[in-house]
């Protein structure tokens, strides 16, 4: 899924003094109290973190509550999509308007009716909905799916995002993943056919008698 990234940052993290017998946990602290918020310094969600080393001296910054600066590297595991990467949510309801996800637990998604290509039609049956495609029945999109679609836009604050089933690539991630490698195999077996056929020309390019001892063996036998 696009929108995840690893970053080596470096850091400076302000403690309270009353903590500097405990520096350790108050730096996981103040990380921790990032993780699921959305950080303009980062441009994305902090989903976890490592401490990868710390400065062994720390500052003391004045002011009406001095705070104690130390200095460390961070590996941080950042969720931050932007319009048109492809992210992948769990539908979690389902109308004739709209679809619902959530992506990677925390964050919202809407997509709504324009933004759902005209392939999928809303269908009920036994009180349950459905977008199903109109081309391929087993192609469905229902509450529990996992969808594949692409992001139009991010509210920073509420974390919620607009997304798009316009292209033909989004969709239910099942049936889109079987039919991709379906697809593969088919350009595979494609492309070995056209080798095998360009092994055959250029065998006749090399040595046109055969084709002439060929054909007068078939006009002898007639």
């Amino acid at each position: 899924m696009e929108g995840l990234m690893v970053s080596d940052a470096n850091l400076t993290v302000y403690i309270h003094p009353s903590m500097a017998n405990k520096i350790r946990g108050a730096i996981l602290s103040q990380l921790s109290s990032l993780l699921f918020k959305y950080d303009e310094m980062f441009e994305g969600v902090l989903l976890a973190y490592q401490v990868d080393g710390r400065s062994r001296s720390a500052r003391i910054l004045p002011g009406l509550v001095p705070h104690i600066g130390v200095k460390l590297r961070a590996s941080l595991l950042l969720f931050s999509p932007k319009p048109n990467m492809f992210i992948e949510g769990k539908v979690v309801k389902l109308g004739r308007e709209s679809v619902h996800a959530t992506v990677l637990g925390f964050s919202s998604a809407a997509i709504m009716l324009e933004d759902i290509r005209a392939e999928f039609k809303y269908k009920t049956r036994d009180g349950v909905g459905t977008f199903t495609s109109r081309y391929n029945k087993h192609h469905l999109i229902k509450v529990g799916s996992i969808i594949r679609f692409i992001v139009k836009s991010l509210d920073e604050e509420m974390l919620h995002i607009s997304g798009s089933l316009v292209p033909p690539n989004t969709g239910c991630i099942n049936w889109l993943s079987k039919h991709e490698v379906d697809d593969a195999s088919q350009k595979e077996r494609g492309i070995k056919r056209n080798r095998a056929n360009g092994v055959e020309e250029n065998a006749l390019e090399q040595d046109p008698s055969f084709f002439h001892s060929s054909k007068r063996s078939r006009s002898h036998k007639d």
